[in-house]
């Protein structure tokens, strides 16, 4: 497969009186994993339509290879399209969905069977391409799905919320063996989700969209360690909100220590509200402390802590699991931070 670049050059996509994308500039580079990540009714699926050729912009342009396709029929794009509930034909095998792009683009009879069974192997589905969809599973019936976008070798794979259907273990199992194959193929691939984890696991970069435009684009851990916006920082992962004193240029005391802050702050001496991660904060038992711990979560490698102050300040904190023995449910705590930047809550 030859790796394929895509651009959006200020999209907007009306619908009436709702704009669903609102200027979308965004380029996805070649051989590239992007996964376009946000709330319900953000633009995200509108942006893979008009990618995919089942919609059209009302203004700007749809680049691919530096043409605009925005006109262009689906049929004409060699786009392969992995949908959320698999999309499979009932009454064909799954030897007969992965050929079937094949067969309506005139490829012989031979060499589309040993193509279907080709990609098949190369989902791990090769004893099973005789099987009809209800006799396989939901996680096999994707990876039917994945192999027949994969067989017309396409220029960009599209992914609508692939995973969404499955249970939690399959998920994980399918989303590594997607990445796996983009990365030895080289396909430049474009995934919509709203799963954080998902996005962040499986992504190069992960655009985060709200309400029609993009907040950012960045490398996951980029995305997770420097948000640029504070609906970045709390809908990717997990944040609290801590009041804070402005003590100078770029910097906020909270908890008795002075950190470097970001986002637009008010004029020394005033307060404000900064996003900590729970990972951030520092717990030490302490039977004079302001915080109580309320409630423990096994993590696995951490224990995450619900602490309250006076019954009405909440926070979470996470903290080694080999720790968290000293820190049981009704323990006195102080809170600390780690020396991080935080960002101002706007």
């Amino acid at each position: 497969m030859t790796s394929t670049t895509v651009e959006f050059r200020e999209v907007r996509r009306l619908f009436g009186a709702a704009t669903a994308l609102d200027g979308l500039s965004l380029a996805v580079q070649p051989g590239e994993l992007l996964a376009l990540l946000g709330p319900s009714g953000c633009g995200k699926t509108t942006a893979l339509r008009l990618l995919a050729g089942f919609d059209r912009p009302t203004s700007g342009s749809v680049l691919v290879d530096g043409k605009d396709v925005s006109g262009v029929p689906v049929s004409k794009r060699s786009m392969g399209m992995v949908f959320q509930s698999y999309s499979l034909f009932p009454t064909m095998t799954a030897l007969e969905n992965v050929a079937f792009g094949l067969k309506v683009r005139g490829a012989g009879g031979r060499d589309r069977r040993g193509r279907a069974a080709e990609l098949l192997d190369l989902v791990g589905l090769g004893e099973h391409g005789r099987k009809y969809p209800h006799q396989l599973s939901g996680g096999q019936q994707q990876r039917v799905a994945l192999a027949r976008a994969l067989a017309i070798s396409p220029r960009v794979l599209l992914l609508d919320e692939p995973l969404s259907a499955l249970d939690a273990k399959v998920r994980e199992q399918l989303r590594d063996e997607i990445r796996r194959l983009q990365l030895e193929l080289g396909v430049t691939t474009v995934i919509v989700t709203h799963d954080q984890e998902e996005a962040l696991s499986m992504a190069d970069r992960v655009g985060v969209m709200r309400a029609g435009r993009l907040e950012q684009c960045a490398a996951p851990a980029v995305l997770y360690e420097r948000p640029a916006t504070a609906f970045v920082a709390e809908f990717v992962g997990t944040t609290n909100k801590v009041e804070a004193e402005v003590v100078g240029d770029g910097c906020v005391r909270a908890f008795g220590q002075t950190v470097a802050a970001e986002g637009g702050l008010p004029p020394v001496g005033g307060s404000v509200t900064v996003l900590v991660r729970p990972e951030a904060l520092v717990v030490t038992p302490d039977e004079a402390g302001e915080w109580l711990a309320e409630t423990t979560t096994f993590r696995g490698a951490t224990v995450r802590l619900g602490l309250a102050r006076e019954g009405v300040a909440r926070m979470l904190a996470d903290v080694p699991a080999h720790l968290a023995a000293a820190v049981p449910v009704g323990s006195r705590v102080r809170v600390g931070l780690l020396d991080r930047p935080v960002l101002a809550a706007h």
